[in-house]
This record gives C-alpha cells, structure tokens and sequence, in this order.
C-alpha cells in the first residue's frame, strides 16, 4: 500500500517538474456529428403536343455558266426574284436571310489534266413564316421564281410556355403519384419535398424534307405540306424525405 501510494506520489511530482519545465500538455477534445437523412427520389413525365405556327423554309438557287461574272449575275437575278416575290405574299425583310453564297469553278479531268470549263454558282437563303398557312404558298412563289433548291421545310412552336407548363404539371402529378403508390407498398410515410429537377425535352422543329432538285415544280401541281403537331416533353425528379 505504502509502495502504491509512493509511486503515486512521484507520478504527480514528475507530472509537475515536466509541466514547468516543457509547458502544458496539449489536450483536444474532437467532436463529430453525424446526422442520416433517408430519401426516396421518383420520377414523372409530363406530355403535352403543341400546334406548331411558324414554318421555316430554305430555298436555293443553282447556275451554271462559262465566267464568273455570268454565273453570279445569273444567280443574283434569280434569288432576288424569289425574295421579292416571298415578301409580296407578306414575309418581312427580316425574316430572310442569306445562309450560303458560293461561287466555284468546275474542271474537266479528261486526259489526265484538270482544266477549268466552267463555273457553279450557288446561295441559300432561309424564310421565317409566321402566318404558317402561308407556308405553302411561300414554297410556291419562291420554286415560280428561280429556286431550284428546296432542302427542307421545319415547323416549330414560337412560344412553348404554355405547353411547357401544362407538361411540366403532368409531370409533377405523376411522380407524386408515383411515390404515393411506393411509399404504400414498402411501408413507409413520405415527408417534403427537398430536391426537384427537370427536364425539358421535344418541342423541336419538325423537319418535312423536299426534293433537292425542284426545276420545273411551277408547272406542277400546287404545294401541301401539312405542319402536324410538335410535342413538348418535360420530365422531373423529386425526393422526399422518408419518415
């Protein structure tokens, strides 16, 4: 016991002479809290068509000649005789805008030697319709005029606020739903809401292809092209928490 006490004693002395001569003895104290959260995430997708009211149309003109000067006087003449008439029907000097313009020579490898014969010129010029049942009517007037190049005719919705809201309600409904179900099934109680995120998709131009070649289309029989439904698709995420 004496011995105890003893070793007790010059523990706490040599606690003392340690803590004057090298300072305190560092100490911390660390503390770390973790929490845990159960999430159930679902998703829901909303679908909603859109009638589309704007109809774009490329169109081209095609020369071919033996100079330069020949081909892009022959070219310019006739695009402008398509704008021209596009802008008669109605179609606003803004909504037409050149997209390409190309003026390349073409050679004869005949022999083994390439030899310039000729030259092609080519532009492109893009029309915005906003009163879409003009549309067929622009395709018309520009073919009657010189375009000899239609490549494609889209048709989009200008403002998808509408669709996209009622989508986007279609959307949260069915995950809600969704989650009702599951929760029911696995036993469990869903709290809020903590995280939301979507999606929106669709809604794109719908693409209606002509034929590249349209020389002599004026003598045909006029244009119909029908501009169908764009669907506007919206898809959300939404985690809840689990209680």
């Amino acid at each position: 016991m004496k011995q105890t006490i003893s070793a007790i004693v010059v523990f706490f002395f040599a606690l003392f002479v340690y803590t004057k001569l090298a300072g305190p003895i560092p100490f911390s104290v660390s503390q770390v809290v973790t929490t845990k959260t159960d999430t159930f995430t679902v998703t829901g997708e909303g679908k909603v068509s859109a009638v589309p009211d704007i109809a774009v149309v490329n169109a081209g003109v095609v020369a071919q000649g033996t100079s330069v000067k020949q081909v892009q006087q022959e070219m310019n003449t006739k695009i402008n005789k398509v704008t021209d008439a596009v802008k008669k029907l109605g179609i606003d000097a803004k909504d037409i805008q050149t997209t390409n313009y190309n003026i390349s020579p073409t050679y004869d490898y005949r022999e083994g030697n390439q030899k310039i014969i000729g030259y092609q010129a080519n532009t492109n010029v893009t029309i915005k319709i906003r009163a879409i049942d003009r549309a067929n009517d622009v395709v018309d007037a520009a073919t009657a005029n010189g375009a000899n190049q239609v490549g494609s005719i889209n048709f989009d919705v200008a403002d998808k606020t509408k669709a996209e809201n009622e989508a986007r309600v279609k959307a949260v409904l069915e995950a809600k739903k969704k989650a009702e179900v599951a929760a029911k099934a696995a036993g469990f109680t869903l709290g809020r809401v903590i995280n939301y995120s979507e999606h929106v998709g669709g809604g794109s131009p719908v693409p209606m292809y002509a034929k590249a070649e349209m020389a002599g289309m004026a003598d045909t029989a006029p244009t119909q092209i029908e501009p169908g439904s764009s669907e506007v698709t919206i898809t959300v995420s939404l985690s809840y928490e689990i209680r």
